[in-house]
């Protein structure tokens, strides 16, 4: 529910001085800081009554007040402004884009960093889930001795590798025959739908090729496994300890190893049909060890068709218009990066 303005005037100076300093703030310092053109009891009043409201806490060791859930979601949803991207933070992110990227794992992977570096905050991508992209190509490449790297390639720029052994007797012309074979029986499937049955079947069919052919189809059904997740990518992971909040050694602790846990951090972060933008303040995010934390996140895609998910991990007291525009920059960059295309290997 809408305040009134001077209500409003009051929650903006108190998030924004306690986002910028990270202390409990006090109505002398807005009176002094903000010249709203109210005294500092009358501001004392409107303090007291948003706290009544549920806007703002006042921690049992200050005199002074900070934002609470409903104060920042208020904030993010009726008074933030989404802050443009600079001239010069534009210029660092079209640069960053512009390189070429062999894999679409490297591209995912330097936006979060890149993300992370830009905001001091722990940046996150989910990429596409390998079983929903389709096999483009399979390529058998020799290595030195009797062995080769066995690579599938697939339309949404992910490159799947793995070493695999070569039977003396098996001819280079043999092996670009296999890697001829299994493209162009498995070119235009999508990964999931492959399953054991249809490379067993393959299997039968092409097996006068022996050890070899085993092992590349054990690799493909390896990662079409049902318990295959979308790829999970991580920036700055130490970022979010810089921040007084994570002080505390128990709260750092508890963040790092959520950190650590791929499945749960990929819940948090959302499904990409979560919609475009995303903002989680502290309860709002079930889990407890996020309870000090906001998430933000935006989905990204790859030729019109919604992929995955980019966005950051900080504490509540972060500058969210900052944030929310840098989010919304970088995910509409890594889009059009992505719907490029790679270089090829």
């Amino acid at each position: 529910m809408p305040m009134d303005e001077r209500k409003n005037r009051v929650l903006q100076a108190v998030i924004d001085d306690y986002v910028a300093t990270a202390e409990p703030v006090g109505s002398r310092t807005i009176a002094r800081k903000y010249r709203l053109g109210v005294s500092p009891a009358t501001i004392r009043n409107e303090m007291a009554d948003l706290e009544e409201l549920g806007y703002l806490e006042q921690p049992h060791t200050s005199a002074g007040r900070v934002p609470s859930d409903r104060g920042y979601r208020y904030y993010v949803d009726c008074l933030m402004e989404v802050r443009e991207v600079s001239a010069e933070e534009e210029e660092r992110i079209r640069r960053t884009f512009e390189r070429k990227f062999r894999e679409l794992d490297s591209l995912i992977r330097e936006a979060a960093r890149l993300l992370s570096e830009m905001t001091r905050l722990t940046g996150v991508a989910a990429g596409p889930q390998v079983g929903e992209t389709v096999i483009q190509e399979i390529r058998l490449v020799p290595l030195t001795g009797e062995r080769a790297l066995l690579v599938y390639i697939t339309d949404a720029g992910f490159i799947e590798k793995s070493i695999v052994d070569v039977p003396p007797e098996v001819t280079l012309v043999e092996l670009q025959e296999v890697s001829q074979l299994l493209s162009d029986h498995l070119r235009g499937r999508r990964v999931s739908s492959l399953g054991r049955g249809a490379l067993e079947e393959l299997q039968r069919e092409l097996r006068r090729y022996g050890a070899l052919l085993e092992q590349a189809l054990a690799f493909l059904a390896e990662s079409m496994e049902p318990g295959e997740h979308r790829r999970l990518y991580l920036g700055g992971t130490t970022h979010v300890l810089e921040q007084p909040e994570f002080r505390n050694v128990e709260k750092a602790r508890a963040l790092l190893s959520f950190l650590e846990q791929p499945d749960m951090v990929q819940e948090v972060l959302g499904s990409p049909e979560s919609g475009d933008l995303s903002v989680q303040i502290g309860e709002e995010i079930r889990l407890r060890e996020l309870h000090d934390c906001s998430v933000i996140s935006a989905t990204y895609r790859i030729g019109g068709r919604v992929v995955g998910r980019l966005g950051v991990i900080g504490p509540r007291r972060m500058e969210y218009g900052r944030v929310i525009g840098l989010v919304e920059d970088l995910t509409r960059h890594l889009s059009e990066a992505a719907s490029r295309g790679l270089i090829p290997q």
